[in-house]
């Protein structure tokens, strides 16, 4: 295990729970298979924090090393039963007030640890006693994007008023979900107006007047770097590029991006897509299927092409992840308002931001005096809530 202030140099607890702040960078390769194994019984399914993509971004986007990776485990040689990232912060939104937070990244779209299905409470209570056990953890534990009413939001509810305190909603959002028992084709029919349906209809066959058109999904296999590349590409042409927001616009998002695809083909669990105009992509979209759920995790599309909707008539071809019998529901992972997502996937998820206080008398003070100061906000500033500025430090 790597020496570094964030990570101390004897990991062993006592048992039979054990908590280790480990390196990312430097995992056993039995924690690895244990994180691995922990992915596919938790309670709630979250590629950002499975090992293939979490691992990478921690060494990407975290290079100070701010970050804890903390694995919670039955025991010295037991199953693991929880990992999070966690992090301190000097501050809460406009406030110079120093707290816990989830850690996070731009591309993090789900803050849900992962926990393994049954352990909930147990995972929220042993993280929070080793909070407020940490020196340099204060006031409060802030876990963003949660999904509300889920085993996970339920226990942290729980757990925070069996020790005496609220679990506190700070910010709530919905977000595009798709789930239905239609088939793909019974789902547009109902999802779009029939003239929408109509114009896509006359789109499409304007754009088959160009060339060839065909859709294409990525077969395991097959090579990923050609798939990679022209994503890649893709958005950086568009309105992305021009922004400089585009993965390909810093070095370290489009390592981490190449990182997890080449991780989630290993593990199974990538599934990317593309329409092709004389076999060159107009628009193409990564899902992460991670049963019984899946993530669409990113999109793009040939701005040139926009009278023909490309990305729109590739998310009409997305539909019969409805037809898979693996999948129950797909996270848009888009945020409110998506103008091309929103028009199509009916459904919504909704997500909380959470605040819960540490144990400490001064921090049960700290947390009641900012509760009061967001409620007086919220009342002052209806449009312009003090928890929205409320994020993970990437």
């Amino acid at each position: 295990m790597t020496v570094h202030p964030a990570f101390p140099t004897n990991g062993d607890a006592a048992a039979p729970l054990t908590v280790r702040v480990v390196d990312p960078l430097s995992l056993s390769r039995d924690l690895a298979a244990a994180w691995d194994r922990l992915a596919d019984d938790a309670s709630e399914p979250n590629p950002f924090a499975e090992r293939w993509c979490l691992q990478s971004a921690l060494h990407l986007f975290d290079p100070e090393r701010h970050a804890r990776l903390v694995l919670v485990r039955d025991g010295s040689d037991g199953p693991v039963i929880g990992v999070m990232p966690v992090a301190p912060a000097a501050r809460y939104g406009r406030l110079p007030l120093r707290h816990v937070t989830g850690w996070a990244h731009p591309n993090h779209f789900l803050g849900s640890p992962l926990v393994r299905a049954g352990f909930e409470r147990l995972f929220w209570s042993i993280l929070l006693g080793w909070c407020d056990a940490a020196p340099w953890a204060r006031t409060l534990l802030h876990v963003p994007r949660l999904i509300e009413g889920g085993p996970l939001h339920c226990a942290l509810v729980d757990v925070a008023r069996v020790r005496g305190g609220e679990a506190e909603v700070v910010h709530r959002e919905e977000r595009a979900l798709l789930e239905s028992r239609l088939s793909p084709e019974d789902y547009w029919e109902v999802a779009v107006r029939g003239k929408k349906r109509k114009e896509l209809r006359r789109q499409a066959n304007r754009l088959a007047e160009q060339g060839a058109v065909s859709f294409r999904r990525w077969q395991a296999g097959e090579p990923l770097d050609r798939w990679i590349d022209g994503f890649l590409d893709l958005e950086a042409r568009g309105w992305k590029g021009r922004a400089g927001s585009a993965l390909a616009s810093h070095g370290d998002t489009e390592a981490w991006f190449r990182a997890i695809l080449t991780g989630a083909a290993d593990a199974g669990k990538l599934d990317m897509r593309s329409l092709d105009l004389d076999s060159r992509p107009l628009a193409m979209l990564v899902n992460f299927l991670l049963p019984p759920g899946g993530f669409s995790f990113k999109t793009a599309f040939d701005e040139d092409y926009a009278r023909f909707s490309p990305g729109v008539l590739l998310q009409q071809e997305n539909l019969d992840l409805l037809s898979d019998p693996r999948i129950d529901w797909v996270d848009s992972c888009a945020a409110p308002g998506h103008p091309m997502i929103d028009s199509v996937w009916r459904e919504r998820r909704p997500l909380v931001w959470i605040n819960v206080p540490l144990s400490a008398p001064s921090d049960r003070l700290r947390f009641a005096m900012l509760i009061r100061a967001e409620r007086a906000w919220r009342r002052l500033k209806p449009a312009a809530p003090l928890e929205n500025e409320v994020e993970s430090p990437s």
